[in-house]
């Protein structure tokens, strides 16, 4: 169910919470402890305020408020200034971009997107998938957040570039690792020119990490552009791919950036998505069985195809209800570029409005024993009625993630590949911690142990 705030002549006042009331609360999330913050949302409601300087930061916990901002009034709010950090590893690709030319770039890029196309990647998936858990040893302890990534950078090679990575796996990996952990310095052009002239080790790996990135995608973007011919990937789709108004097709450096943040978002966002899935069903094994039983029922033994998704009804279940409790991309900022209103509140400009799905999608007011892992929570009878911005892993509205469809058939067909052959466990000395960053990443990886079923 879906109801829109329209703005009333009555207005109402926002609630103020004091700044050091978050100190404490932003300490913790910082470590991965998201309880602080939960508590203040579940404590103040729908929407609140603190104040940094002349400056008012805003919380929002509704569903009704949140399709306002990212639906309605879109057009009056930006990406927030922490996204400065994001445009120096992504440039002015689909997640960064605003306004008019991020909607040039929407239409243009949106047929790669079709169903029929993402159907055609089934096979990828499910190949690299069949392929890793082949190489696994019974008994083995593995860390499988690191298993996810490798899979699902194979995966996005072989569907964004057709290519074969294996040979340069590690130094892609490596280079990503660098980039996001020190993106953060980049929160302002002059910061980011501030440290990469100071004699860093650290500025010389980053450096160095945007380098092998940059190299890796030009290259395939030659290669495309003298092969001239369809070979069925994403990338020959975006230079396929023509603008309305003057006919003309995206330049090498857009290619680029478009490139890096599909990379980015189809490789990282999934393989975290996979790694809190595989964490959650081994701490509940009756869960599990459920999961083991359909893969076999489903599959009999044999390859996933696109067709099997949608008979895959528990396991997509499974990998939502993960994605509540558990969402890769955990939260995200908007700054208002006017004056406007979302409902009954005023919004001023310069405001920076703080959305969090992990806040959300754990509230009991929505999530009846909103903590608990429980897939029959979207069996249509339980879940009907719940508004569509209570849940909200990929966002929404015109910013929505392009690649959606693409990560959820991708989540269902590694779920249910991997489970058909292997059981897993906590290895005894796991270290499990989320780590907040661009995504919510376990900390220290997700040990497990192996089982051959």
């Amino acid at each position: 169910m879906s109801t829109t705030l329209a703005p009333t002549a009555t207005k109402r006042a926002m609630h103020h919470v004091p700044f050091w009331n978050f100190i404490g609360p932003m300490l913790k999330l910082r470590r991965g402890d998201f309880s602080g913050v939960q508590e203040i949302a579940s404590r103040e409601g729908d929407i609140f305020y603190t104040s940094l300087a002349v400056q008012r930061v805003i919380f929002l916990n509704s569903p009704e408020l949140v399709e306002a901002l990212l639906v309605k009034n879109h057009k009056d709010f930006h990406k927030d200034p922490g996204f400065e950090a994001l445009r120096y590893l992504l440039g002015n690709g689909l997640l960064t971009s605003e306004e008019e030319f991020h909607l040039k770039q929407r239409r243009l890029i949106q047929p790669a997107f079709h169903k029929k196309r993402i159907d055609g990647y089934a096979e990828s998936m499910v190949h690299y998938a069949r392929e890793m858990g082949g190489q696994w040893q019974d008994g083995a302890t593995m860390d499988i957040h690191a298993e996810m990534m490798a899979v699902t950078l194979s995966i996005i090679a072989k569907t964004l570039f057709n290519a074969d990575v294996a040979s340069e796996t590690k130094k892609v990996a490596d280079a990503l690792e660098t980039v996001i952990h020190y993106h953060e310095r980049y929160f302002s052009q002059a910061a980011g020119r501030f440290f990469e002239m100071l004699p860093l080790e650290s500025s010389r790996r980053m450096k160095e990490s945007m380098g092998i990135l940059d190299g890796i995608v030009y290259r395939f973007i030659q290669e495309h552009r003298s092969t001239q011919k369809d070979s069925g990937d994403l990338l020959d789709m975006l230079l396929q791919g023509r603008y309305e108004d003057d006919g003309s097709g995206m330049s090498d450096k857009q290619l680029r950036d478009e490139c890096i943040t599909l990379f980015l978002a189809g490789h990282e966002t999934t393989a975290i998505a996979m790694s809190w899935t595989w964490y959650l069903l081994a701490h509940h094994p009756e869960i599990e069985a459920r999961l083991h039983e359909e893969a076999d029922r489903v599959l009999q033994g044999r390859d996933a195809t696109a067709a099997d998704v949608e008979q895959l009804d528990y396991t997509r279940r499974v990998f939502m209800e993960s994605m509540r409790l558990y969402p890769p991309a955990f939260g995200f900022g908007r700054q208002a570029i006017r004056d406007t209103q979302l409902g009954p509140y005023e919004i001023r400009k310069g405001d920076v409005l703080v959305v969090s799905s992990i806040i959300m999608q754990q509230l009991e007011r929505y999530y009846p024993q909103a903590t608990t892992f429980d897939p029959d929570r979207w069996l249509p009878e339980r879940s009907e009625g719940l508004h569509k911005f209570a849940y909200f892993p990929f966002g929404g509205g015109v910013r929505k993630c392009i690649g959606e469809s693409f990560a959820w058939m991708e989540g269902i067909l590694l779920l249910a590949t991997f489970a058909q052959q292997w059981k897993m466990r906590m290895s005894p000395d796991a270290r499990i911690a989320s780590e907040p960053r661009i995504t919510l990443r376990p900390k220290y990886g997700v040990k497990m142990i192996l089982e051959k079923r």
